[in-house]
């Protein structure tokens, strides 16, 4: 569970307490359609997604949003920084229990103060420039509000743990389970707020294979494709 005393609320204390279950927020914050064209990147644990955004960005020009989203957020939503990078879409942090029981009995959780921040955050972003964002919920969000390249990076659970083992060493975590730990969450958080499947083909524009056709040939099939 998450300690409570970590949080930081800018929301009165009233609005904590809701009779009316959160659990989806409504992201139709703007009546009118972005005319922006944003390329979204969702990807599985160490298939490179992230370092992807940041290499198309570079070829296209134009930003790429991925821990840059930690310190928007705390902004908009008041909670640290800190917090919300330990209770994100990929690092649970007591996400799936705080989120199931306390949306449910008690109104909003702080996850759904979040998320609604986090919607917020984006489409911003989005209203403003063309741009790379990087998970999030980020394809979900911009839905008919932007003009969208939705791209899922993927690759085999042998190229990820090569991946990760040389990105971030060797730890005691069985790198195994450690793949599996975080595609759990990002699939749960995804499938929670959005209702759609993460990962699932169709709900792409295009998927790529890092392990196969490589990192700098994804971003070059991606830029090429924007």
């Amino acid at each position: 569970m998450v300690d409570c005393q970590q949080k930081i609320f800018t929301v009165p204390a009233a609005e904590l307490i809701l009779t009316v279950p959160a659990a989806k927020i409504d992201t139709e914050l703007e009546e009118e359609t972005l005319m922006s064209r944003v390329i979204t990147i969702s990807r599985e644990f160490g298939s490179g997604g992230r370092t992807i955004g940041k290499k198309v960005a570079e070829k296209l020009n134009i930003p790429c949003y991925d821990a840059e989203l930690i310190t928007k957020i705390a902004e908009k939503s008041g909670f640290d920084q800190e917090y919300l990078a330990r209770n994100s879409e990929e690092n649970g942090g007591g996400w799936l229990g705080n989120v199931f029981i306390r949306g449910n009995y008690y109104g909003r959780s702080n996850e759904d103060y979040i998320w609604q921040a986090q919607s917020e955050v984006i489409l911003d972003l989005a209203s403003k420039e063309d741009c790379v964002i990087v998970g999030r919920c980020a394809d979900y969000i911009l839905k008919g509000k932007a003009d969208l390249l939705t791209v899922f990076i993927h690759a085999s659970e042998e190229k990820r743990i090569e991946r990760i083992t040389n990105v971030y060493g060797i730890r005691s975590e069985d790198p195994a389970k450690r793949l599996r730990d975080k595609d759990k969450r990002r699939k749960a958080y995804h499938r929670f707020y959005t209702e759609t499947e993460w990962g699932r083909a169709k709900n792409y524009t295009v998927c790529l294979d890092s392990g196969e056709i490589g990192i700098d040939g994804c971003a070059e099939i991606i830029a090429s494709l924007y």
